[in-house]
């Protein structure tokens, strides 16, 4: 599903070929930023949707996310979360790793961050392949927290990530996607 400005959205994201490698299609988002007119509907976008939804809090994935996410929560009126990179977080937390084309990561959460049944939007930049999203859901629902949905500004079905968020049994909303023939 997308946003009422994803048309309008996807026309503003650069595509840098051939970025970090040969044969890939960068999408790039800092001209939505450096866009106010541009971010403003971006930022709608996800406050629309998700205005009724009784959240109880933002979880925002490292780093990207973080732009996107602690404007919704401050919009929506509720907490934002940061779900780091290992080692980056001061306090107890807790970790789920997961595989990369090229290898493993981690990210972790602080073990206080959310209460039993709290209602969790995750938010990232983008969705490829989908295991960051989905080692977040984890940490989510280990820590005692509900997935609501996944929310982020581009999909890239073609890697097959949403689907797989899907498939784990949460909801997917990107304000746009891009096919590799975009």
């Amino acid at each position: 599903m997308s946003s009422i400005y994803g048309d309008y959205i996807k026309s503003v994201i650069r595509t840098v070929p051939d970025w970090p490698q040969p044969g890939v299609n960068f999408r790039d988002i800092t001209p939505v930023l450096q866009n106010s007119a541009a971010f403003r509907k971006l930022i709608d976008s996800f406050v629309h949707r998700y205005q009724e939804m009784d959240l109880d809090a933002i979880a925002a994935i490292d780093a990207r996310g973080f732009i996107i996410g602690a404007p919704v929560a401050y919009e929506l009126g509720c907490s934002f979360v940061p779900v780091r990179k290992k080692g980056k977080l001061p306090f107890r937390t807790i970790s789920e790793t997961y595989t990369l084309e090229y290898g493993e990561s981690t990210v972790e959460l602080h073990s206080d961050a959310f209460r039993e049944g709290d209602r969790i939007l995750i938010m990232d930049d983008l969705i490829a392949t989908g295991g960051t999203m989905l080692a977040a859901a984890k940490l989510i629902q280990r820590s005692g927290g509900q997935v609501v949905e996944t929310a982020t500004i581009i999909d890239l079905p073609e890697l097959g990530g949403s689907q797989k968020i899907r498939e784990a049994g949460h909801g997917v909303f990107a304000v746009c996607s891009f096919l590799e023939s975009d």
